[in-house]
Parts: C-alpha cells; structure tokens; sequence
C-alpha cells in the first residue's frame, strides 16, 4: 500500500470542498469526487444530486467520462469525501461497481459511511476485493463529515 502524499490531500480538500456544491437533502449525504490520471491532472468531478436528486458524486464523475474512447484510467485515482456506496436502492449498481467496472485502480477517501443510511457500507472493502487500493486520510474525516452530513443532523 502506497503512502498518503501532500497531492492526495489536495485533491482530497478540493472534493471536500465540491461537496459544497450539493443540494441540501435530509435523507443522503453531501459527496465530492474527482477523477485524476496517473499524471495527476483533473479529468472528471461530480458532487451528490448533482443532474438529480439521486445521483452520487463518483456516478456523477464517472457518467462525465466517455468509458469507450476516453481517458486511460489504469494509472487514475478517483479521490471521494466519503466511502464509495456498497448498496443503493435509486440505482441497479453502486458506486464501488462503477469504480470496478471503470477500471480505477486507486481510491482515496476522507471518511467511511457511518450506520445512518446503510447499517454496514462495504464499499471499502468490495474495491479492495477486486484488487483496487483504497487510502483513508482520517484527519480530513471531520471536514469532509461537516460538509457532508445531511441537512438537520449535524
């Protein structure tokens, strides 16, 4: 496992502050993701209920890229506020399978889903299953969860 460097974490506060840009819900959290090749340039972003009320942001990043003749994502790193959804009643698949199937092979994030929505997100562990490497900052946790927590339950 690779180490935590100062570019993972500036992407990391740059999805935090995506994640701003979420409309309030009381029923989904707030998410930033954005998508950076393996030269580290930015080639996809999107936030929670960003083109509908039940769009994530890693579906929403991902549903920007063109997956037939778009970027190469074998050496890309998607960074997301929050743990990739392991289940979803809105969609037919989840965020950690639309990671899986695009090909990502780095996932980093600030923070793992707590028990309010899904009793046991398994996010990080579907990716990693399927060989994907999966970082944690956990001292960016607290910004990303102030941002993200749904509306009337901070």
């Amino acid at each position: 496992m690779t180490a935590i460097t100062s570019i993972d974490r500036q992407w990391l506060i740059a999805a935090i502050e995506l994640a701003q840009k979420c409309p309030p819900s009381t029923t989904a959290f707030s998410v930033g993701a954005i998508v950076v090749d393996r030269e580290g340039r930015e080639i996809s972003r999107g936030y929670s209920r960003e083109t509908d009320p039940h769009v994530h942001a890693e579906e929403a990043a991902l549903a920007k890229l063109n997956m037939v003749d778009g970027p190469d994502l074998t050496g890309a790193t998607i960074y997301s506020t929050l743990e990739p959804c392991s289940e979803r009643r809105s969609r037919p698949r989840t965020c950690a399978q639309l990671i899986i199937e695009a090909g990502i092979p780095r996932v980093v994030i600030a923070w793992r889903e707590p028990s309010l929505f899904v009793a046991d997100c398994q996010g990080v562990e579907l990716l990693a299953s399927n060989g994907i490497e999966v970082l944690e900052v956990p001292d960016l946790a607290a910004a990303a969860s102030a941002v993200g927590m749904p509306s009337g339950q901070a």
